[in-house]
């Protein structure tokens, strides 16, 4: 997406993350917001599997468009579900996708993170909008990530390099923190806060996943190509991290917001 520092997404292992999603687990608090009929966005939509959620829910009178950047993730997912009727993904970026139908909602989850123009994002979101339609964005504060115990140090220290990468290339670390604010400044009202924390505790399922994901944060070429972290230390990162998931870790919680907003009816 424009403004982006693109993080290199493709491969099985970030498709299989994306094909695990779903709207019960991974957008959860949007079920109250869906009625039949509607026309949806799904923007950021990786290989479709909460878009294909939504579509379900809004029945055949209704339609979902997902857009997504990344091709293989919209190849992928135009395969796995070809056999939905209501829901059309299709390879765009944000900033260059155009439709003459105006849509009744507009999704975003763990998208506006990864864009250093999120004001921007919101400006084109509410001109994509019906008058009246509605917006909801989901995405994170990473700066109050929690870990129970904490971590090895190399990752504590990692984590914190991550953050100043992100800052330097104009990412929102706290972006869940400001889209109230960033959405009343556009011209949105009627705006709404929802708590969506990710909550992981092991026995839960996919435990070991979920907390583990950071080592794969960790195995990011970019971050050692524009020298922010040495390999070898990034090798050491992961190799401690994964053995902290496995033996010593009890729980880890990933503070989210989602984040609606009205535009208006003229």
């Amino acid at each position: 997406m424009k403004g982006n520092k693109y993080i290199e997404r493709e491969g099985k292992a970030a498709t299989k993350i994306y094909d695990n999603r779903s709207l019960e687990k991974d957008f959860r608090t949007l079920k109250s917001v869906l009625k039949e009929g509607m026309i949806v966005l799904d923007v950021g939509c990786g290989t479709g599997a909460i878009s294909k959620d939504v579509a379900k829910i809004v029945g055949d009178n209704g339609k979902v468009i997902g857009i997504d950047n990344t091709k293989k993730f919209i190849e992928s997912g135009k395969e796995s579900y070809k056999k939905i009727n209501n829901l059309k993904l299709i390879h765009s970026d944000l900033f260059s996708f155009e439709s003459e139908e105006k849509f009744d909602l507009i999704i975003a989850a763990r998208v506006l993170q990864w864009l250093t123009h999120p004001k921007e994002a919101l400006i084109k979101l509410k001109g994509l909008l019906k008058p009246n339609g509605q917006i909801s964005i989901l995405d994170y504060n990473h700066e109050k990530l929690e870990w129970h115990p904490s971590p090895p140090k190399s990752m504590k220290t990692f984590y914190d390099i991550f953050l100043k990468w992100r800052k330097d290339a104009g990412m929102n670390n706290k972006i869940a923190e400001d889209l109230s604010a960033l959405m009343t400044e556009v011209g949105f009202h009627s705006v709404e806060v929802f708590n969506s924390n990710e909550y992981y505790e092991r026995g839960d399922e996919n435990f070991q996943s979920k907390v583990g994901i950071w080592s794969k944060v960790a195995g990011l070429n970019q971050i050692v190509e524009e020298g922010y972290i040495e390999n070898e230390y990034r090798l050491q990162v992961i190799k401690e991290y994964d053995e902290w998931v496995k033996k010593e870790a009890i729980s880890m919680t990933m503070k989210l917001n989602e984040v609606r907003g009205k535009k208006l009816k003229k």
